[in-house]
């Protein structure tokens, strides 16, 4: 951050037609450490920096050229398969992962399909056509589906708009959630 500290020193001495002689009276700092800070031979310090902005009339962060905090969402790169494109929103290899998936075409005529996992999803928008074994559903907005992927199945665009879902899929035989109980009366 304090790199550049000592051209930005000279470039605002001289956009104000200062000298170093003038700009020393101002601040109470001496013309060779001035000479020193603005060539880069002198290290920047707080009580340095503070009478120089003063008599700059600009902010500390100005001097210092500290940046903007850096746009701090995150974009993963999506997966993209068959019209289906997959924004992984969790790194845990071996274990259940989460994805954000949209779905913007494909064939509409179910080819279902088995693997080892379990898989949970929760449509966001639009209108999903879920075949899972002899069931043939359809999921809208707000509505979740889970099952075991060794059941045959198959899901894609029930309409012409794009659906988005948010999906899990875990190793076989990890659950998605937990399902509470009711907690037992104790009788006396």
């Amino acid at each position: 951050m304090l790199a550049g500290v000592g051209e930005r020193l000279r470039g605002l001495r001289k956009e104000r037609g200062m000298t170093l002689a003038a700009l020393s009276t101002s601040t109470g700092i001496s013309v060779s450490t001035l000479s020193r800070l603005e060539s880069g031979l002198r290290r920047p310090t707080l009580e340095l920096l503070l009478p120089l902005a003063r008599a700059h009339r600009v902010a500390l962060d100005e001097l210092v050229g500290t940046r903007p905090v850096a746009d701090p969402r995150v974009r993963a790169e999506p997966i993209v398969r068959h019209h289906r494109r997959m924004y992984p929103l969790s790194r845990h290899p071996g274990g259940v992962q989460a994805y954000r998936m949209v779905i913007e075409g494909g064939s509409r005529d179910p080819e279902p399909r088995t693997h080892e996992g379990y898989e949970w999803m929760y449509v966001l928008h639009g209108r999903l056509r879920v075949v899972l074994g002899e069931h043939d559903l359809v999921l809208e907005p707000g509505e979740a589906a889970e099952f075991d992927t060794r059941v045959p199945h198959w899901f894609g665009l029930l309409d012409e708009g794009p659906v988005e879902l948010l999906v899990l899929f875990g190793p076989q035989g990890e659950r998605m959630h937990v399902r509470a109980r009711p907690k037992r009366k104790k009788t006396d």
